[in-house]
């Protein structure tokens, strides 16, 4: 069944009352999981051959391929993954390149979602921090394309999101009240920083931990209420410093951009279980989030969508009807499927 024709239907048993959607039996007298992963990625053929001759691409992202990626889904009872392209991206400080490698990971993504109907969909790329070139790039994805959403990195060289340099394509994201999904790279200042600890091991979590803060102190969380921010691998290290943010939002200097404090703020974005479904990790997101705000992701082909179900289903940190939101029913309240 494709669960996005279902829409304006009365949900079946283990569906989701939010949006209509229903999924099928899933055997031994339970509903099928039908779960949806925000953060899965896909490598296009023609992006691969655009990079070749770099050390852009390694490991799992050059033997990506859709029928894999179906299979892996299949085992694990994820219905729809949302396709992003990870870092580094599209942006290699060349705007036509950069609009060229948009366009094409974008038609890709697109394509794959109406050949494979509610099995994908796609968070369109943008060749930030190319602005004009960004805001051509959202229009065509989410108003021809229809894509879920808008997926974007932590940084862009010197500048973390939140900078106010981003505010035109953040004013217009706002205006449409559109969904961010967010994947963390490496920055400028800290790339390569251990040399017996690759980037993803540390700076990742770190990155993403920058942008969030930069995004909510720098003001950029008050000023752009409408954009719905997805977060990556649990927020990285953000709930860990937790206290320190506190601390920040009791001065003076951050009141005027962060009246409620930083946990008001950050309890309205959502952030995903990519590599980070282990009970240590969601049990500390869960005491700073509602857990309504947490949704599905694998980081697909370098983790299995299986490893994220065993993990969340024994770690003992959410219920079951919690369990069934983190699968769908909070992705659906911001993810409606195509109709």
């Amino acid at each position: 069944m494709d669960i996005r024709e279902s829409r304006g239907r009365t949900a079946l048993p283990g569906g989701c009352p939010h949006c209509g959607l229903f999924f099928s039996g899933g055997g031994a007298g339970r509903p099928h999981r039908g779960i949806v992963d925000v953060h899965a990625h896909l490598t296009p053929p023609q992006y691969i051959q655009d990079l070749a001759g770099t050390d852009h691409l390694k490991g799992p992202t050059l033997t990506w391929s859709p029928q894999k990626h179906l299979e892996d889904m299949d085992k694990a009872e994820v219905s729809l993954a949302i396709l992003s392209i990870t870092t580094p991206g599209v942006w290699f400080g060349d705007a036509a390149q950069g609009r060229r490698l948009a366009r094409g990971v974008n038609d890709y993504a697109a394509g794959l979602a109406a050949k494979h109907k509610g099995r994908f969909g796609c968070f369109t790329a943008l060749p930030l921090p190319d602005i004009e070139g960004s805001l051509r790039e959202m229009e065509y994805g989410l108003d021809q394309q229809k894509s879920e959403g808008i997926g974007l990195l932590t940084s862009y060289g010197d500048k973390w999101l939140g900078d106010a340099s981003f505010d035109p394509v953040f004013a217009e994201l706002n205006r449409r009240k559109a969904v961010v999904y967010v994947h963390p790279t490496s920055p400028d200042c800290c790339a390569n920083v251990l040399a017996a600890v690759p980037d993803p091991a540390i700076e990742y979590g770190t990155d993403t931990t920058r942008a969030i803060a930069n995004y909510v102190f720098g003001g950029a969380a008050r000023r752009f209420p409408d954009v719905t921010m997805i977060w990556s691998h649990a927020g990285g290290t953000m709930p860990f410093l937790i206290e320190r943010f506190d601390g920040m939002s009791a001065h003076p200097a951050s009141r005027a951009l962060v009246p409620d404090g930083f946990r008001a703020a950050a309890g309205r974005f959502f952030y995903d279980t990519a590599q980070a479904a282990n009970p240590v990790s969601m049990g500390a997101l869960r005491q700073v989030v509602p857990v309504s705000q947490i949704v599905f992701g694998t980081d697909y082909p370098f983790r299995t969508a299986g490893e994220h179900v065993s993990a969340l289903e024994s770690g003992g940190v959410f219920s079951d009807a919690e369990l069934k939101g983190i699968w769908r029913g909070n992705a659906a309240r911001v993810l409606p499927p195509r109709a």
